[in-house]
């Protein structure tokens, strides 16, 4: 039932109800459903500018964003793990193998240097996660060059490794004579009387007692820079050069397994036990 409003008539003195035309009944209308609709969009204007509701797609850009925080946090576990793995790498190549190589550990400042000069992370500030982003970048920059600068190191490693190798297979380290073929050793290095002369003379190396024509065998890895009896008192004789400042010289020899400027293994036959140059009987010094 609707209610009926009056209007004191001051001529009659009276209350008369008030007629309401139609045109008056829907401006009235129309009216209401404009502010209605002018309050529905201003309020909604206003929770849209407020974190009280989202709208779908904020909610699924808010998902999307704590998925990204998910994988950033599990990246940064990844992170450690490789930090730790790295960390690992770095200690046994500072304590173990530049120790053994006799090459000098490579500083943790130098390892772990930042970057220094402008902002690289600008572009990463001002977001919501930019702290946590631009640290993780951080991190993996620094990584990054940790890895550059171990690769370096394996490399030099590497190389210090072939010349070690190099080196051992060089050094000359066995006997040229075998020993079923051995009479005995005649003269060591040093001060000895001279078999010819018979006065103190100082001999340069060792004397090995065989038969004329026992094989002689390289003592190490080298090239042979001289095989002939251009030498005083050697007679026939052969000299190798490992390298590494280290040389050897065979003499009085009785003939020539290889010739000049050929490249010889530790253990070839190089030549035969002979009694030429300045010999008192057939040995090889």
């Amino acid at each position: 039932m609707t209610k009926v409003k009056y209007y004191f008539d001051s001529q009659t003195l009276s209350y008369k109800p008030i007629k309401k035309s139609l045109t008056l009944q829907i401006s009235n209308f129309f009216l209401f459903i404009l502010s209605a609709i002018i309050f529905g969009i201003f309020s909604l204007f206003i929770l849209l500018n407020t974190n009280l509701i989202s709208t779908p797609k904020e909610i699924i850009q808010g998902r999307e964003l704590q998925n990204y925080a998910l994988q950033l946090d599990l990246m940064n576990l990844k992170l450690n793990q490789i930090e730790n793995v790295l960390d690992n790498i770095e200690e046994r190549d500072n304590n173990l193998y530049r120790v053994y190589f006799e090459a000098s550990p490579i500083p943790e400042s130098q390892r772990k240097i930042g970057f220094g000069g402008i902002n690289r992370y600008k572009e990463l500030e001002g977001f919501k996660n930019s702290e946590m982003i631009t640290n993780t970048s951080k991190r993996i920059d620094v990584l990054t060059k940790q890895i550059v600068i171990q690769s370096r190191s394996l490399d030099e490693i590497e190389k210090l490794a072939a010349n070690k190798l190099g080196l051992l297979a060089s050094i000359p380290s066995i006997q040229p004579i075998r020993n079923k073929d051995l009479k005995r050793l005649a003269s060591g290095y040093g001060y000895r009387n001279d078999p010819f002369t018979k006065k103190q003379r100082m001999h340069w190396g060792m004397d090995f007692t065989a038969p004329k024509g026992t094989p002689i065998f390289a003592t190490g890895d080298g090239e042979v820079k001289r095989a002939d009896n251009r030498a005083a008192g050697f007679g026939k004789h052969i000299r190798i050069d490992h390298g590494y400042g280290y040389v050897s010289l065979y003499a009085h020899l009785n003939g020539y397994n290889v010739k000049r400027g050929q490249k010889v293994k530790r253990g070839e036959i190089i030549g035969y036990v002979g009694n030429t140059g300045r010999s008192a009987g057939p040995h090889l010094h």
